[in-house]
């Protein structure tokens, strides 16, 4: 069983991931590329189970053990032990692909798995970045990843039946999750039907159809979701829905997947959400 993982980012993804990880009881390396960004991570990781101390979903004994089973480095070469690694990182496929191709020599075990979470970008275009493709797969968290119990296993045209098998029995037995396999294109299972219906929303509050508000009560009440799909935008965050609306655009020109003018001008404003503190809905 995968003891020693890896963690590249320690962003609200990556620091979700390298948590669940340690609260399971695996050795977690998390990396960042500047101290000040791996610093901010490690806070942010430490505030979370602080909470969930205070919230009575963990104790203070297994907090400080989850702490303890934590390091955190801004050196990738000191990935060289680690029995299967977890990026978390932008969603840049340039700079995704310089990553694993530096992960790929790094990790001395060329059958560990390097999985990569990224909710759009083609998991085979990760993998033609590397010499040892067999090894590389998508396996994709959602947000909060300490909360939400679902991964997306999304194995490439070149990723070996033996890395599917370490990377699905790693996020479902250790790390405690409920994962489903996708085909490698634009999406997955998730992004796939949820990102047009969000579109939709930003269409309909674009156009004078109905209020934000309007729009996230009908479908709680209407449809019985949880939240409402602005707020729900805003919590993935904008930019990240941009994105994804671009490149699922790109691959497949359907006009559904279109990024609206109104959401594209939100991002270049800087109201991402959540994380901004302001979106569709205030956060301050």
């Amino acid at each position: 069983m995968v003891q020693r993982v890896g963690v590249i980012g320690a962003g609200q993804m990556g620091g979700g991931i390298a948590e669940v990880a340690a609260k399971a009881g695996s050795d977690v390396l998390v990396w960042e590329a500047t101290q000040d960004a791996l610093d901010f991570g490690k806070s942010r990781i430490e505030k979370s189970l602080d909470k969930a101390v205070q919230r009575g979903k963990l104790s203070e004994d297994d907090r400080d053990a989850a702490l303890a089973r934590l390091t955190f480095t801004t050196t990738l070469e000191d990935f060289a032990d680690r029995e299967l690694v977890m990026e978390a990182i932008i969603e840049n496929e340039k700079i995704k692909k310089d990553v694993f191709a530096k992960l790929d020599a790094i990790v001395e075990d060329k059958t560990a798995p390097l999985c990569s979470n990224t909710s759009s970008l083609p998991i085979q275009a990760i993998a033609s970045a590397t010499e040892n493709p067999g090894r590389i797969i998508g396996l994709h968290f959602f947000n909060p990843v300490p909360v939400l119990p679902l991964v997306e296993v999304i194995p490439a045209l070149t990723t070996a039946d033996a890395t599917v098998e370490t990377a699905r029995t790693y996020a479902t037995e250790v790390l405690g999750k409920t994962a489903i396999e996708a085909k490698d294109r634009s999406g997955f299972i998730v992004n796939f039907l949820l990102v047009p219906y969000l579109l939709s929303a930003v269409r309909m509050v674009e156009q004078g159809v109905a209020t934000k508000e309007d729009i996230d009560t009908g479908m709680k009440l209407g449809a019985s979701h949880p939240m409402g799909p602005l707020t729900l935008a805003d919590m993935v965050g904008l930019d990240t829905c941009a994105f994804i609306a671009d490149v699922m655009h790109e691959e497949f020109g359907d006009p559904s997947y279109a990024c609206p003018p109104l959401l594209r001008r939100m991002v270049q404003a800087g109201h991402l959400g959540r994380k901004s503190g302001k979106g569709f809905y205030d956060y301050a």
